[in-house]
């Protein structure tokens, strides 16, 4: 549907219903404004005493318009309406919401609804011997000191700065880009003025709100409400738009929100429906509106390192956009199509962070990757020190909040050998948190690579709660180096687990004059969280709480 302005010499009474009437009636609807004056402004007073509220006519002037004596409608009064009124004539229109924002003068698709709508109009009183008096004075402005036109810059957008209709009304109009297009140096002259990429309902709603203050917005009207008001630029009704939105996300709906978040530069709500995924990764993967997102919005999501869900549930995400992708590109599903659809998003899934029965199981069948990516990452699950692979193999943290780090040692000291005998501490937490890897000593004899199996044990069962063979290089100090788990482990408070390392490389630096509890305090709240370390029963390659490897653990809270 789209919108129709129309411009008439007649004065009409605003009034919605009637809108509704007419448009009923099969009357063609649109925004009707007198020559009396500037969108539905009293008409142009010739009077040396006219006030600068109602100089419509004369600012149009100064702007450059042509303007007739006739045209001050000296007639106009109550009988005759002295104002404007509007309504809104649809026809079809695109069905999907325009792609970019735009700017006051932008014109885009919308989608589709009816509507009518007038705003009030403001009407001059003036009696017939005034008017024969203002008559006369047209003749004698040049020489009329009380007549001299006065030309005002104007304000841009001051609109934006009256939150009520009170306030609006004391300067006319709502909306900045109407002042522009009824009142400004280039205002138009014709009597129809088409509005293709607006929809009759989302322009009736701006225009209840510009002038009755209020708020109609609805679950199938927002997204076009939300346009409407930024094009006429009208940022209270934005608000009222986006806190809709706010209050209405959940994880089914998420990315059909993000997508017009970032289409609508709105990053607060942006933010928002991000932080929603994170929290609700699967469901918002297993969501209706997933596969209908642009590339843009999939990479924005996939680079993410907080998403909440295996990476292979990813994978397979992933490919069911690109069947969609591909049917919207009119391309084949076939295996190549889908890696072109793909483009940049398909190196984006960390396949690393897969097992190899994962891996084995759906992507390295799936005819997306290349024999040659399908090989170098089966080495990358098998083989030690790993190759290089092309994707990324940084874990993704489901968590919130800020990394934190403790260390456990006080000196550096030179000589730890390793001969295949793991490096184990045992350690409790005074609360809940997530350990995301840990920070080992690297080679006393320079950059050197080393292969590592770390591990996370729940000592009473003696359960494996999180591990990963991996590798890392050191640069030959005393520093530590990060190794991480492919998922956090969850620590509960009051509860022994081991802490576990096996290295295989030369011999490195370990520390010494360990302490048996380490306190970490979160800056912002204060918050404390107590570590205690004792020794680990069994063999542990001579590491204690006093001496040896595993100087650091890396958590969230």
């Amino acid at each position: 549907m789209r919108c129709c302005v129309c411009l008439y010499q007649q004065s009409l009474q605003c009034s919605p219903s009637k809108m509704a009437a007419g448009e009923s009636n099969n009357r063609s609807s649109c925004l009707n404004l007198s020559n009396s004056g500037p969108l539905g402004n009293a008409p142009p007073s010739n009077s040396a005493h006219s006030s600068p509220a109602s100089n419509g006519g004369a600012v149009a002037a100064a702007g450059g318009m042509n303007r007739s004596a006739g045209n001050a409608n000296p007639r106009s009064g109550p009988e005759n309406g002295g104002g404007a009124e509007s309504a809104v004539r649809s026809t079809p229109s695109a069905h999907n919401p325009p792609r970019q924002s735009i700017g006051p003068s932008g014109a885009t698709s919308g989608a589709a609804s009816n509507m009518t709508a007038t705003p009030s109009s403001s009407s001059s009183s003036s009696s017939s011997a005034s008017t024969a008096s203002s008559s006369a004075a047209v003749a004698s402005l040049p020489s009329s000191p009380a007549s001299v036109l006065v030309y005002r810059e104007p304000v841009y957008n001051w609109q934006a700065t009256k939150s009520t209709v009170k306030e609006r009304f004391a300067l006319a109009v709502g909306s900045a880009v109407f002042d522009a297009m009824f009142n400004g140096g280039m205002a138009t002259t014709s009597t129809e003025i088409e509005l293709p990429d607006v929809e009759p309902a989302a322009f009736l709603a701006l225009l209840k709100f510009l002038y009755s203050d209020e708020v109609q917005i609805g679950p199938e009207t927002v997204m076009t409400t939300l346009y409407t008001a930024k094009k006429y630029a009208v940022p209270a009704l934005e608000a009222h738009c986006v806190e809709f939105l706010k209050k209405n996300l959940r994880a089914d709906n998420a990315f059909m929100l993000l997508t017009q978040a970032r289409l609508f530069d709105e990053p607060q709500l942006a933010s928002l429906c991000l932080e929603n995924i994170d929290k609700n990764t699967a469901d918002a993967l297993a969501a209706e509106g997933f596969t209908d997102v642009d590339l843009d919005t999939l990479m924005a999501v996939l680079e993410r390192d907080t998403l909440g869900v295996r990476e292979v549930r990813l994978f397979g995400a992933a490919v069911r956009w690109a069947d969609a992708e591909a049917q919207r590109q009119q391309l084949q599903p076939t295996s190549e199509n889908k890696r072109r659809v793909l483009g940049k998003a398909l190196s984006l899934i960390r396949f690393p962070l897969m097992t190899i029965e994962e891996f084995a199981a759906g992507p390295a069948q799936s005819g997306i990757l290349t024999d040659r990516e399908v090989v170098s990452l089966f080495l990358h699950f098998t083989v030690n020190p790993k190759p290089h692979v092309e994707f990324i193999d940084r874990p993704r943290c489901c968590l919130r909040g800020k990394e934190c780090s403790i260390t456990r040692f006080s000196q550096v000291e030179s000589r730890w050998g390793y001969s295949g005998t793991s490096d184990r501490i045992r350690f409790s937490v005074n609360r809940r948190i997530f350990v995301v890897g840990f920070g080992l000593y690297g080679s006393i004899h320079g950059p050197t690579d080393y292969q590592v199996n770390i591990q996370i044990i729940h000592t009473d069962s003696n359960t494996v709660l999180g591990q990963n063979d991996t590798g890392f290089s050191c640069d030959g100090t005393a520093s530590t180096f990060r190794v991480m788990f492919k998922e956090p482990v969850e620590i509960l408070p009051s509860v022994n687990y081991i802490a576990c390392a096996t290295l295989k490389g030369p011999d490195s630096h370990y520390g010494t004059k360990g302490m048996r509890k380490v306190t970490h305090e979160a800056p912002a709240t204060g918050t404390k969280t107590c570590f205690t370390f004792c020794y680990a029963a069994g063999n542990n390659n001579g590491t204690s709480v006093e001496d040896g490897q595993i100087p650091e653990v890396i958590f969230y809270t």
